[in-house]
Protein backbone atom coordinates (compact mmCIF):
# COMPACT_ATOMS: atom_id res chain seq x y z
CA UNK A 1 0.00 0.00 0.00
CA UNK A 2 1.53 3.15 -0.96
CA UNK A 3 2.63 6.00 1.67
CA UNK A 4 0.27 7.90 1.22
CA UNK A 5 -2.75 5.85 1.01
CA UNK A 6 -1.44 4.47 4.18
CA UNK A 7 -1.54 7.93 6.07
CA UNK A 8 -5.04 8.87 4.70
CA UNK A 9 -6.20 5.48 6.14
CA UNK A 10 -4.61 6.09 9.47
CA UNK A 11 -6.45 9.59 9.58
CA UNK A 12 -9.66 8.24 8.61
CA UNK A 13 -9.76 5.14 11.41
CA UNK A 14 -8.16 7.82 13.96
CA UNK A 15 -12.14 8.70 13.59
CA UNK A 16 -14.99 7.06 15.87
CA UNK A 17 -17.04 4.78 14.49
CA UNK A 18 -20.26 7.12 14.22
CA UNK A 19 -20.50 7.01 10.51
CA UNK A 20 -23.11 4.98 8.21
CA UNK A 21 -20.58 2.41 6.97
CA UNK A 22 -20.49 1.41 10.59
CA UNK A 23 -24.02 1.11 11.29
CA UNK A 24 -24.96 -0.83 8.51
CA UNK A 25 -21.91 -3.39 9.36
CA UNK A 26 -22.86 -3.50 13.33
CA UNK A 27 -26.81 -3.59 12.23
CA UNK A 28 -26.00 -6.87 9.83
CA UNK A 29 -23.70 -8.21 12.78
CA UNK A 30 -26.47 -7.89 15.42
CA UNK A 31 -29.64 -9.00 13.00
CA UNK A 32 -30.00 -12.48 14.55
CA UNK A 33 -29.86 -11.25 18.46
CA UNK A 34 -32.46 -8.27 18.00
CA UNK A 35 -36.08 -8.57 18.60
CA UNK A 36 -38.80 -9.29 15.49
CA UNK A 37 -39.71 -5.36 16.43
CA UNK A 38 -36.49 -3.64 16.57
CA UNK A 39 -35.78 -5.44 12.98
CA UNK A 40 -39.30 -4.75 11.36
CA UNK A 41 -38.94 -1.12 13.16
CA UNK A 42 -34.98 -0.67 11.58
CA UNK A 43 -33.82 0.15 15.14
CA UNK A 44 -30.45 1.79 14.83
CA UNK A 45 -27.45 -0.10 16.42
CA UNK A 46 -25.32 1.50 19.17
CA UNK A 47 -22.26 2.76 17.58
CA UNK A 48 -20.36 3.41 20.86
CA UNK A 49 -16.89 1.39 21.44
CA UNK A 50 -16.65 0.45 17.84
CA UNK A 51 -13.03 1.48 16.91
CA UNK A 52 -10.90 2.00 14.15
CA UNK A 53 -9.42 -1.49 15.05
CA UNK A 54 -12.24 -2.86 15.23
CA UNK A 55 -13.23 -1.98 11.19
CA UNK A 56 -9.54 -2.91 10.29
CA UNK A 57 -9.81 -6.42 11.99
CA UNK A 58 -13.04 -6.92 10.55
CA UNK A 59 -11.32 -6.00 6.75
CA UNK A 60 -8.10 -7.81 7.83
CA UNK A 61 -5.72 -5.43 6.10
CA UNK A 62 -2.74 -6.65 8.43
CA UNK A 63 -0.63 -3.76 6.33
CA UNK A 64 -2.41 -0.78 8.24
CA UNK A 65 -3.12 -3.34 11.43
CA UNK A 66 0.82 -3.05 11.86
CA UNK A 67 0.89 1.00 12.01
CA UNK A 68 -2.13 0.78 13.87
CA UNK A 69 -1.19 -1.45 16.99
CA UNK A 70 2.78 0.77 16.61
CA UNK A 71 0.80 3.82 17.38
CA UNK A 72 -0.32 2.59 20.76
CA UNK A 73 -3.59 4.82 20.70
CA UNK A 74 -6.05 1.89 19.48
CA UNK A 75 -7.09 -0.16 23.00
CA UNK A 76 -6.49 -3.76 21.88
CA UNK A 77 -9.22 -5.16 23.96
CA UNK A 78 -11.52 -2.50 23.68
CA UNK A 79 -15.24 -3.92 23.40
CA UNK A 80 -17.85 -2.11 21.03
CA UNK A 81 -21.62 -2.04 22.10
CA UNK A 82 -22.38 -5.64 21.80
CA UNK A 83 -19.27 -6.95 23.47
CA UNK A 84 -16.81 -7.51 21.12
CA UNK A 85 -13.41 -6.82 20.69
CA UNK A 86 -10.95 -6.23 17.79
CA UNK A 87 -10.06 -9.87 18.12
CA UNK A 88 -13.59 -11.33 18.07
CA UNK A 89 -13.91 -9.44 14.63
CA UNK A 90 -10.89 -10.81 12.86
CA UNK A 91 -11.32 -14.17 14.46
CA UNK A 92 -15.23 -14.26 13.43
CA UNK A 93 -14.38 -13.36 9.41
CA UNK A 94 -11.36 -15.71 9.51
CA UNK A 95 -8.45 -12.98 9.33
CA UNK A 96 -6.06 -15.23 11.05
CA UNK A 97 -2.97 -13.35 10.32
CA UNK A 98 -4.28 -10.17 11.73
CA UNK A 99 -5.79 -12.16 14.55
CA UNK A 100 -2.07 -13.93 15.34
CA UNK A 101 -0.84 -10.33 15.02
CA UNK A 102 -3.11 -9.05 17.99
CA UNK A 103 -2.49 -12.57 19.89
CA UNK A 104 1.47 -11.37 19.83
CA UNK A 105 0.56 -8.43 21.68
CA UNK A 106 1.16 -9.63 25.68
CA UNK A 107 -1.60 -7.17 26.56
CA UNK A 108 -4.08 -8.63 24.25
CA UNK A 109 -6.33 -10.60 25.83
CA UNK A 110 -8.55 -14.10 23.90
CA UNK A 111 -10.24 -14.77 26.21
CA UNK A 112 -13.03 -11.82 26.71
CA UNK A 113 -16.17 -12.71 24.79
CA UNK A 114 -19.20 -10.24 23.90
CA UNK A 115 -22.27 -9.54 25.57
CA UNK A 116 -23.95 -13.36 24.27
CA UNK A 117 -20.89 -15.18 25.57
CA UNK A 118 -19.01 -16.18 22.16
CA UNK A 119 -15.29 -16.20 22.83
CA UNK A 120 -12.91 -15.59 19.58
CA UNK A 121 -12.37 -18.98 19.82
CA UNK A 122 -16.33 -20.10 19.45
CA UNK A 123 -16.48 -17.25 17.28
CA UNK A 124 -14.03 -18.84 14.79
CA UNK A 125 -15.43 -22.47 15.08
CA UNK A 126 -19.10 -21.14 14.40
CA UNK A 127 -17.72 -20.00 11.33
CA UNK A 128 -15.19 -22.82 10.47
CA UNK A 129 -12.11 -20.96 10.47
CA UNK A 130 -9.78 -24.01 11.25
CA UNK A 131 -6.72 -21.72 10.80
CA UNK A 132 -7.67 -19.32 13.33
CA UNK A 133 -8.66 -21.82 15.52
CA UNK A 134 -5.56 -23.39 15.28
CA UNK A 135 -4.11 -19.76 16.21
CA UNK A 136 -6.22 -19.35 19.29
CA UNK A 137 -5.69 -23.10 20.84
CA UNK A 138 -1.75 -22.14 20.78
CA UNK A 139 -2.44 -19.34 23.89
CA UNK A 140 -2.50 -21.46 27.15
CA UNK A 141 -5.14 -18.38 28.42
CA UNK A 142 -7.65 -19.79 26.22
CA UNK A 143 -10.13 -22.21 27.64
CA UNK A 144 -11.21 -24.58 24.19
CA UNK A 145 -14.50 -25.85 26.14
CA UNK A 146 -15.81 -22.36 27.51
CA UNK A 147 -19.38 -21.86 26.97
CA UNK A 148 -21.80 -18.95 25.93
CA UNK A 149 -24.68 -17.96 27.53
CA UNK A 150 -26.87 -20.59 26.61
CA UNK A 151 -24.24 -23.03 27.25
CA UNK A 152 -22.94 -23.95 23.72
CA UNK A 153 -19.11 -24.54 23.16
CA UNK A 154 -16.44 -24.56 20.52
CA UNK A 155 -17.51 -27.99 19.70
CA UNK A 156 -21.22 -27.58 19.64
CA UNK A 157 -21.23 -25.06 17.13
CA UNK A 158 -18.35 -26.26 14.96
CA UNK A 159 -20.67 -29.90 15.22
CA UNK A 160 -23.90 -28.07 14.30
CA UNK A 161 -22.46 -26.19 11.51
CA UNK A 162 -21.08 -29.61 9.98
CA UNK A 163 -17.49 -28.13 10.06
CA UNK A 164 -15.39 -31.34 10.32
CA UNK A 165 -12.03 -29.74 10.70
CA UNK A 166 -12.78 -27.61 13.22
CA UNK A 167 -14.31 -31.10 15.08
CA UNK A 168 -11.37 -32.97 14.59
CA UNK A 169 -8.77 -29.69 15.81
CA UNK A 170 -11.11 -29.56 19.10
CA UNK A 171 -11.30 -33.58 19.72
CA UNK A 172 -7.79 -33.44 19.55
CA UNK A 173 -7.61 -31.50 22.94
CA UNK A 174 -7.95 -33.86 25.91
CA UNK A 175 -9.64 -31.21 28.05
CA UNK A 176 -12.40 -30.79 25.56
CA UNK A 177 -15.65 -32.73 26.84
CA UNK A 178 -17.20 -34.31 23.91
CA UNK A 179 -20.90 -34.98 26.09
CA UNK A 180 -20.67 -31.21 27.16
CA UNK A 181 -24.68 -29.97 26.73
CA UNK A 182 -25.74 -26.53 26.92
CA UNK A 183 -28.88 -25.13 28.52
CA UNK A 184 -31.40 -27.33 26.66
CA UNK A 185 -29.39 -30.34 27.16
CA UNK A 186 -28.52 -30.73 23.87
CA UNK A 187 -24.74 -31.92 22.78
CA UNK A 188 -22.59 -31.81 19.88
CA UNK A 189 -23.51 -35.23 18.90
CA UNK A 190 -27.28 -33.98 19.08
CA UNK A 191 -26.46 -31.18 17.01
CA UNK A 192 -24.53 -33.17 14.33
CA UNK A 193 -27.35 -36.00 14.08
CA UNK A 194 -30.39 -33.13 13.82
CA UNK A 195 -28.61 -31.03 10.81
CA UNK A 196 -27.56 -34.62 9.55
CA UNK A 197 -23.91 -34.21 9.55
CA UNK A 198 -22.39 -37.57 8.82
CA UNK A 199 -18.75 -37.18 9.04
CA UNK A 200 -18.98 -35.34 12.10
CA UNK A 201 -20.82 -37.99 13.38
CA UNK A 202 -18.50 -40.52 13.10
CA UNK A 203 -15.66 -38.11 14.91
CA UNK A 204 -17.45 -37.31 17.49
CA UNK A 205 -18.21 -41.39 17.94
CA UNK A 206 -14.43 -41.89 17.65
CA UNK A 207 -14.20 -40.41 21.14
CA UNK A 208 -13.77 -43.21 23.43
CA UNK A 209 -15.68 -41.30 26.54
CA UNK A 210 -18.57 -40.13 24.35
CA UNK A 211 -21.91 -41.46 25.48
CA UNK A 212 -24.46 -41.25 22.43
CA UNK A 213 -27.78 -41.81 24.35
CA UNK A 214 -27.51 -38.57 26.95
CA UNK A 215 -30.86 -37.42 26.63
CA UNK A 216 -31.88 -33.47 25.93
CA UNK A 217 -33.78 -31.45 28.24
CA UNK A 218 -37.04 -32.96 26.88
CA UNK A 219 -35.84 -36.82 26.73
CA UNK A 220 -34.59 -36.43 23.69
CA UNK A 221 -31.33 -38.78 22.00
CA UNK A 222 -29.40 -38.15 19.23
CA UNK A 223 -30.93 -41.19 17.20
CA UNK A 224 -34.16 -39.59 17.90
CA UNK A 225 -33.35 -36.04 16.67
CA UNK A 226 -31.82 -37.75 13.49
CA UNK A 227 -35.06 -40.15 12.65
CA UNK A 228 -37.26 -36.82 13.35
CA UNK A 229 -35.56 -35.31 10.39
CA UNK A 230 -35.03 -37.93 7.96
CA UNK A 231 -31.17 -38.54 7.61
CA UNK A 232 -31.28 -41.74 7.35
CA UNK A 233 -26.98 -42.10 7.22
CA UNK A 234 -26.51 -40.93 10.37
CA UNK A 235 -29.55 -43.24 11.37
CA UNK A 236 -27.39 -46.04 10.44
CA UNK A 237 -24.35 -45.10 11.80
CA UNK A 238 -26.27 -44.26 15.52
CA UNK A 239 -27.45 -47.96 15.24
CA UNK A 240 -24.53 -49.58 14.69
CA UNK A 241 -23.33 -48.59 17.75
CA UNK A 242 -23.96 -51.44 20.75
CA UNK A 243 -24.64 -48.83 23.44
CA UNK A 244 -27.52 -46.92 21.53
CA UNK A 245 -30.95 -47.63 22.13
CA UNK A 246 -33.39 -47.97 19.35
CA UNK A 247 -36.64 -47.93 21.90
CA UNK A 248 -35.75 -45.13 24.20
CA UNK A 249 -38.35 -43.00 24.43
CA UNK A 250 -38.65 -39.01 25.26
CA UNK A 251 -40.22 -37.36 28.29
CA UNK A 252 -43.40 -37.52 25.99
CA UNK A 253 -42.91 -41.39 26.24
CA UNK A 254 -42.10 -40.95 22.33
CA UNK A 255 -39.61 -43.60 20.24
CA UNK A 256 -37.21 -42.42 17.87
CA UNK A 257 -39.79 -44.24 15.75
CA UNK A 258 -42.73 -42.29 16.31
CA UNK A 259 -40.85 -39.30 15.82
CA UNK A 260 -40.02 -40.10 12.09
CA UNK A 261 -43.56 -42.03 11.24
CA UNK A 262 -44.77 -38.69 12.20
CA UNK A 263 -42.91 -36.61 10.24
CA UNK A 264 -42.94 -38.60 7.51
CA UNK A 265 -39.82 -40.28 7.04
CA UNK A 266 -40.17 -43.66 5.91
CA UNK A 267 -36.86 -44.43 4.65
CA UNK A 268 -36.00 -43.85 8.33
CA UNK A 269 -38.67 -46.05 9.57
CA UNK A 270 -37.55 -48.72 7.32
CA UNK A 271 -34.76 -48.87 8.84
CA UNK A 272 -35.74 -48.85 12.00
CA UNK A 273 -38.05 -51.52 11.25
CA UNK A 274 -35.69 -53.84 9.74
CA UNK A 275 -34.40 -54.50 13.41
CA UNK A 276 -36.30 -56.95 15.46
CA UNK A 277 -35.32 -55.25 18.41
CA UNK A 278 -37.27 -51.93 17.74
CA UNK A 279 -40.46 -52.21 19.01
CA UNK A 280 -43.36 -51.56 16.25
CA UNK A 281 -46.59 -50.31 18.62
CA UNK A 282 -44.64 -48.19 21.58
CA UNK A 283 -47.19 -45.72 23.14
CA UNK A 284 -46.34 -42.20 24.05
CA UNK A 285 -48.18 -40.77 27.28
CA UNK A 286 -50.78 -40.01 25.09
CA UNK A 287 -50.98 -44.02 23.96
CA UNK A 288 -50.43 -42.84 20.24
CA UNK A 289 -48.45 -45.04 18.28
CA UNK A 290 -46.40 -44.61 15.42
CA UNK A 291 -49.13 -45.82 13.19
CA UNK A 292 -51.35 -43.54 14.90
CA UNK A 293 -49.18 -40.61 13.98
CA UNK A 294 -48.33 -41.83 10.60
CA UNK A 295 -52.27 -41.87 9.89
CA UNK A 296 -52.93 -38.61 11.06
CA UNK A 297 -50.25 -37.03 9.12
CA UNK A 298 -51.54 -38.89 6.22
CA UNK A 299 -48.42 -39.93 4.91
CA UNK A 300 -49.48 -43.84 3.27
CA UNK A 301 -46.03 -44.94 2.57
CA UNK A 302 -45.36 -44.92 6.33
CA UNK A 303 -48.41 -46.75 7.14
CA UNK A 304 -47.78 -49.48 4.85
CA UNK A 305 -44.81 -49.80 5.78
CA UNK A 306 -45.52 -50.24 9.80
CA UNK A 307 -48.26 -52.30 8.87
CA UNK A 308 -46.21 -55.05 6.98
CA UNK A 309 -44.99 -55.76 10.57
CA UNK A 310 -46.82 -58.66 11.25
CA UNK A 311 -46.69 -57.42 15.27
CA UNK A 312 -48.73 -53.74 14.53
CA UNK A 313 -51.88 -53.61 16.05
CA UNK A 314 -54.01 -51.25 13.50
CA UNK A 315 -56.85 -50.70 15.78
CA UNK A 316 -54.47 -50.12 19.04
CA UNK A 317 -56.34 -46.69 20.63
CA UNK A 318 -54.78 -43.55 22.64
CA UNK A 319 -55.66 -42.44 26.00
CA UNK A 320 -58.83 -41.06 24.72
CA UNK A 321 -59.74 -44.22 23.02
CA UNK A 322 -59.17 -42.48 19.22
CA UNK A 323 -57.90 -45.40 16.69
CA UNK A 324 -55.57 -44.90 13.92
CA UNK A 325 -58.25 -44.73 11.87
CA UNK A 326 -59.97 -42.28 13.40
CA UNK A 327 -56.58 -39.86 13.17
CA UNK A 328 -56.70 -40.40 9.06
CA UNK A 329 -60.40 -39.85 8.94
CA UNK A 330 -60.11 -36.11 11.41
CA UNK A 331 -57.27 -35.06 9.01
CA UNK A 332 -59.02 -35.86 5.64
CA UNK A 333 -56.79 -38.68 4.33
CA UNK A 334 -58.14 -40.72 2.16
CA UNK A 335 -55.43 -42.86 0.94
CA UNK A 336 -54.37 -43.95 4.78
CA UNK A 337 -58.52 -44.38 5.49
CA UNK A 338 -58.68 -46.78 2.07
CA UNK A 339 -55.63 -48.70 3.03
CA UNK A 340 -57.06 -49.29 6.66
CA UNK A 341 -60.47 -49.89 5.81
CA UNK A 342 -58.97 -52.72 3.75
CA UNK A 343 -57.52 -54.88 6.15
CA UNK A 344 -60.26 -57.16 8.61
CA UNK A 345 -58.54 -56.36 11.92
CA UNK A 346 -60.03 -52.57 11.55
CA UNK A 347 -63.18 -51.52 13.48
CA UNK A 348 -64.30 -48.87 10.74
CA UNK A 349 -66.86 -47.13 13.62
CA UNK A 350 -64.77 -47.14 16.94
CA UNK A 351 -66.08 -44.59 19.27
CA UNK A 352 -63.61 -42.69 21.48
CA UNK A 353 -64.33 -41.05 25.01
CA UNK A 354 -66.55 -38.59 23.69
CA UNK A 355 -68.65 -41.02 21.59
CA UNK A 356 -66.85 -39.55 18.74
CA UNK A 357 -66.51 -41.97 15.54
CA UNK A 358 -63.85 -42.01 12.24
CA UNK A 359 -67.17 -40.55 10.70
CA UNK A 360 -67.95 -38.04 13.03
CA UNK A 361 -64.65 -36.53 12.71
CA UNK A 362 -64.46 -36.94 9.27
CA UNK A 363 -67.88 -34.65 9.21
CA UNK A 364 -66.21 -32.14 10.77
CA UNK A 365 -63.05 -32.11 8.87
CA UNK A 366 -65.14 -31.57 5.79
CA UNK A 367 -63.69 -34.89 4.06
CA UNK A 368 -66.32 -35.58 1.79
CA UNK A 369 -64.45 -38.63 -0.36
CA UNK A 370 -63.56 -40.21 3.26
CA UNK A 371 -66.96 -39.93 4.23
CA UNK A 372 -68.24 -41.37 1.51
CA UNK A 373 -66.05 -44.24 2.11
CA UNK A 374 -67.44 -44.94 5.91
CA UNK A 375 -70.55 -44.77 4.84
CA UNK A 376 -69.50 -47.62 2.43
CA UNK A 377 -68.76 -49.94 5.02
CA UNK A 378 -71.81 -51.75 6.28
CA UNK A 379 -71.65 -51.40 10.15
CA UNK A 380 -70.76 -47.83 9.91
CA UNK A 381 -73.61 -46.16 12.04
CA UNK A 382 -74.53 -42.34 10.47
CA UNK A 383 -76.19 -41.46 13.31
CA UNK A 384 -74.03 -41.92 15.81
CA UNK A 385 -73.48 -38.69 17.94
CA UNK A 386 -71.22 -38.03 20.85
CA UNK A 387 -71.44 -37.04 24.33
CA UNK A 388 -73.00 -33.89 23.70
CA UNK A 389 -75.60 -35.48 21.40
CA UNK A 390 -73.80 -33.76 17.90
CA UNK A 391 -73.91 -36.65 15.02
CA UNK A 392 -71.68 -36.49 11.59
CA UNK A 393 -75.25 -34.47 9.80
CA UNK A 394 -74.61 -31.98 13.15
CA UNK A 395 -70.84 -31.33 12.44
CA UNK A 396 -71.45 -31.08 8.98
CA UNK A 397 -74.36 -28.04 9.57
CA UNK A 398 -72.48 -26.05 12.27
CA UNK A 399 -69.13 -26.08 9.41
CA UNK A 400 -71.59 -25.22 6.83
CA UNK A 401 -70.66 -28.23 4.37
CA UNK A 402 -73.24 -28.19 2.27
CA UNK A 403 -72.11 -31.19 -0.16
CA UNK A 404 -71.95 -33.20 3.18
CA UNK A 405 -75.16 -32.47 3.73
CA UNK A 406 -76.60 -33.41 0.95
CA UNK A 407 -74.65 -36.46 1.17
CA UNK A 408 -75.87 -37.54 4.28
CA UNK A 409 -80.05 -36.36 3.61
CA UNK A 410 -79.38 -38.41 0.39
CA UNK A 411 -79.57 -41.26 2.69
CA UNK A 412 -82.57 -42.94 3.79
CA UNK A 413 -81.34 -44.09 7.44
CA UNK A 414 -79.86 -40.81 8.53
CA UNK A 415 -82.19 -38.87 10.93
CA UNK A 416 -82.46 -35.20 9.50
CA UNK A 417 -83.06 -33.54 12.29
CA UNK A 418 -81.34 -34.96 15.96
CA UNK A 419 -81.59 -33.12 18.46
CA UNK A 420 -77.79 -32.26 20.76
CA UNK A 421 -78.01 -32.11 24.49
CA UNK A 422 -78.85 -28.86 24.57
CA UNK A 423 -81.70 -29.17 21.94
CA UNK A 424 -80.34 -27.17 19.11
CA UNK A 425 -80.80 -29.12 15.73
CA UNK A 426 -78.31 -28.97 12.61
CA UNK A 427 -80.99 -26.54 11.28
CA UNK A 428 -80.69 -24.47 14.23
CA UNK A 429 -76.62 -24.60 14.02
CA UNK A 430 -76.90 -23.70 10.18
CA UNK A 431 -79.45 -20.88 11.05
CA UNK A 432 -77.04 -19.19 13.47
CA UNK A 433 -74.32 -19.42 11.69
CA UNK A 434 -76.44 -17.10 8.38
CA UNK A 435 -75.90 -20.29 5.69
CA UNK A 436 -78.63 -19.72 3.88
CA UNK A 437 -77.63 -22.22 1.37
CA UNK A 438 -77.76 -25.02 4.33
CA UNK A 439 -81.33 -23.82 5.80
CA UNK A 440 -82.46 -24.55 2.28
CA UNK A 441 -81.22 -27.92 1.88
CA UNK A 442 -82.95 -28.98 5.39
CA UNK A 443 -85.89 -26.88 4.95
CA UNK A 444 -86.54 -28.50 1.75
CA UNK A 445 -86.22 -31.60 3.38
CA UNK A 446 -89.31 -33.01 4.63
CA UNK A 447 -88.26 -34.52 7.94
CA UNK A 448 -87.29 -31.38 9.56
CA UNK A 449 -89.17 -29.19 11.95
CA UNK A 450 -88.45 -25.50 11.60
CA UNK A 451 -89.85 -24.68 15.04
CA UNK A 452 -87.72 -26.72 16.80
CA UNK A 453 -87.28 -25.42 20.10
CA UNK A 454 -83.36 -26.27 21.78
CA UNK A 455 -83.39 -26.43 26.05
CA UNK A 456 -83.94 -22.46 26.62
CA UNK A 457 -87.02 -22.70 24.04
CA UNK A 458 -85.22 -20.94 21.48
CA UNK A 459 -86.07 -21.54 17.98
CA UNK A 460 -83.89 -21.84 14.48
CA UNK A 461 -85.27 -18.25 13.31
CA UNK A 462 -84.19 -16.70 17.14
CA UNK A 463 -80.70 -17.57 16.11
CA UNK A 464 -81.26 -16.19 12.82
CA UNK A 465 -82.92 -12.89 14.12
CA UNK A 466 -80.14 -11.99 16.50
CA UNK A 467 -76.93 -12.53 14.45
CA UNK A 468 -78.72 -10.77 12.00
CA UNK A 469 -78.87 -13.31 9.11
CA UNK A 470 -81.10 -11.74 6.55
CA UNK A 471 -81.46 -14.54 4.11
CA UNK A 472 -82.22 -16.84 6.80
CA UNK A 473 -84.89 -14.42 8.36
CA UNK A 474 -86.51 -13.73 5.28
CA UNK A 475 -86.24 -18.30 3.88
CA UNK A 476 -87.61 -19.32 7.66
CA UNK A 477 -90.29 -16.30 7.05
CA UNK A 478 -91.45 -17.51 3.74
CA UNK A 479 -92.49 -21.14 5.36
CA UNK A 480 -96.21 -21.25 6.24
CA UNK A 481 -95.64 -23.66 9.57
CA UNK A 482 -92.78 -21.11 10.84
CA UNK A 483 -94.07 -19.46 13.97
CA UNK A 484 -92.29 -15.91 14.02
CA UNK A 485 -93.34 -14.85 17.80
CA UNK A 486 -92.25 -17.84 19.37
CA UNK A 487 -90.71 -16.79 22.86
CA UNK A 488 -88.34 -18.50 24.66
CA UNK A 489 -88.17 -19.70 28.49
CA UNK A 490 -87.05 -15.96 29.42
CA UNK A 491 -90.36 -15.03 27.28
CA UNK A 492 -87.74 -13.27 24.31
CA UNK A 493 -89.35 -13.45 20.72
CA UNK A 494 -86.81 -13.79 17.42
CA UNK A 495 -88.08 -9.96 17.13
CA UNK A 496 -87.14 -9.13 20.79
CA UNK A 497 -83.10 -10.76 20.28
CA UNK A 498 -83.43 -8.88 16.98
CA UNK A 499 -83.97 -5.47 18.61
CA UNK A 500 -81.47 -5.95 21.13
CA UNK A 501 -78.89 -6.66 18.63
CA UNK A 502 -79.91 -3.57 16.75
CA UNK A 503 -80.47 -5.46 13.34
CA UNK A 504 -83.12 -2.89 11.93
CA UNK A 505 -83.44 -4.97 8.75
CA UNK A 506 -83.78 -8.40 10.24
CA UNK A 507 -86.70 -5.72 12.90
CA UNK A 508 -88.60 -4.68 9.72
CA UNK A 509 -88.66 -8.03 8.31
CA UNK A 510 -90.69 -9.34 11.28
CA UNK A 511 -92.74 -6.72 11.93
CA UNK A 512 -93.98 -7.02 8.21
CA UNK A 513 -95.58 -10.09 9.49
CA UNK A 514 -99.06 -9.68 11.24
CA UNK A 515 -98.58 -12.68 13.16
CA UNK A 516 -95.49 -10.81 15.06
CA UNK A 517 -97.14 -8.62 18.26
CA UNK A 518 -94.58 -5.70 18.62
CA UNK A 519 -96.16 -5.35 22.39
CA UNK A 520 -95.87 -9.05 23.48
CA UNK A 521 -94.16 -8.66 27.29
CA UNK A 522 -91.74 -11.04 28.31
CA UNK A 523 -91.51 -11.81 31.93
CA UNK A 524 -89.56 -8.48 32.71
CA UNK A 525 -92.36 -5.92 30.68
CA UNK A 526 -92.66 -4.89 27.38
CA UNK A 527 -89.61 -6.45 26.04
CA UNK A 528 -88.81 -5.43 22.67
CA UNK A 529 -89.56 -1.75 22.89
CA UNK A 530 -87.86 -1.78 26.42
CA UNK A 531 -84.52 -3.54 24.68
CA UNK A 532 -84.45 -0.71 21.86
CA UNK A 533 -84.57 1.80 24.61
CA UNK A 534 -81.71 0.55 26.90
CA UNK A 535 -79.86 -0.01 23.50
CA UNK A 536 -80.35 3.52 22.42
CA UNK A 537 -80.88 2.58 19.07
CA UNK A 538 -83.67 5.19 17.85
CA UNK A 539 -84.27 3.70 14.68
CA UNK A 540 -85.20 0.38 15.91
CA UNK A 541 -87.48 2.28 18.78
CA UNK A 542 -89.44 3.87 15.70
CA UNK A 543 -89.97 1.19 13.82
CA UNK A 544 -91.58 -0.62 16.71
CA UNK A 545 -93.39 2.41 17.43
CA UNK A 546 -94.86 3.02 13.91
CA UNK A 547 -96.03 -0.51 14.06
CA UNK A 548 -97.97 0.52 17.31
CA UNK A 549 -101.71 2.48 17.75
CA UNK A 550 -100.63 5.65 19.36
CA UNK A 551 -103.06 7.34 17.34
CA UNK A 552 -105.39 8.37 20.67
CA UNK A 553 -103.09 9.25 22.61
CA UNK A 554 -100.70 11.51 21.36
CA UNK A 555 -100.51 14.17 18.70
CA UNK A 556 -99.04 14.36 15.25
CA UNK A 557 -95.55 16.86 16.54
CA UNK A 558 -95.25 14.48 19.86
CA UNK A 559 -92.22 12.63 20.42
CA UNK A 560 -93.22 9.49 20.91
CA UNK A 561 -89.99 7.94 21.78
CA UNK A 562 -89.24 10.26 25.06
CA UNK A 563 -91.26 8.98 27.33
CA UNK A 564 -89.61 5.51 26.30
CA UNK A 565 -86.62 6.81 26.96
CA UNK A 566 -87.27 8.33 30.04
CA UNK A 567 -88.73 5.25 31.11
CA UNK A 568 -85.70 3.49 30.20
CA UNK A 569 -83.27 5.77 32.43
CA UNK A 570 -85.43 5.65 35.26
CA UNK A 571 -84.75 1.84 35.93
CA UNK A 572 -82.29 1.28 38.60
CA UNK A 573 -79.42 0.36 37.86
CA UNK A 574 -79.50 -2.96 39.34
CA UNK A 575 -82.26 -3.68 37.79
CA UNK A 576 -81.29 -2.72 33.80
CA UNK A 577 -77.69 -5.37 34.40
CA UNK A 578 -80.18 -7.74 35.66
CA UNK A 579 -82.09 -7.92 32.74
CA UNK A 580 -79.43 -7.30 30.47
CA UNK A 581 -77.11 -9.62 32.07
CA UNK A 582 -79.69 -12.14 31.67
CA UNK A 583 -80.65 -11.97 28.18
CA UNK A 584 -76.68 -12.12 27.79
CA UNK A 585 -76.52 -15.41 29.37
CA UNK A 586 -79.33 -16.89 27.20
CA UNK A 587 -78.50 -15.71 23.56
CA UNK A 588 -74.37 -16.40 24.45
CA UNK A 589 -74.53 -19.50 25.80
CA UNK A 590 -73.68 -22.41 23.22
CA UNK A 591 -72.41 -26.03 23.44
CA UNK A 592 -69.11 -27.06 22.02
CA UNK A 593 -67.38 -30.11 21.01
Amino acid sequence: MAGDAKHLALRLLRRDGNHISTAILLREEAVDFLSWSDRHTGKHPDLRGFSGLHCISYMGITEIAVDMMRMKIWDLNGRDSNGATPLIWATKYGNWALAKMLLEQWDSSPSLSDKWGLTPLIHASKAGQVGVVKVLLEREDVNPDSSDLSGRTALSYAAQSGHGGVVRVLLGLVDVDPDSSDNSGLTPLSYAARSGHEGVVKMLLGRANLRPDLVAEHGRTALSYAAEYGHEGVVEILLARPDVNPNLSSNAGRTPLSYAAESRRWGVVKILLERQDVYPDSQGKDGRTPLSRAAGSGDECVVKILLERGDVNPDLPDERGRSPLSFAAGSGNEGVVKVLLERSDVNPDPSDQDGRTPLSHAAESGGERVVKMLLGQGDVNPNSHNRLGLTPLSYAAEYGNEGLMKTFLERGDVNPDPPDIAGRTPLSYAAGIGDADAVKIFLEHGGVNPNSLNEYGRTPLSHAAESGHEDVVKMLLGREDIDPDSPDEHGMTPLSYATRSENERVVKMLLERVDVDPESPDRDGPAPLLLAALSGCDRVMSLLLESMDFSQETSPNTNVTQPISALATSIPKEAEFDQVSQVEGITGRRYHR
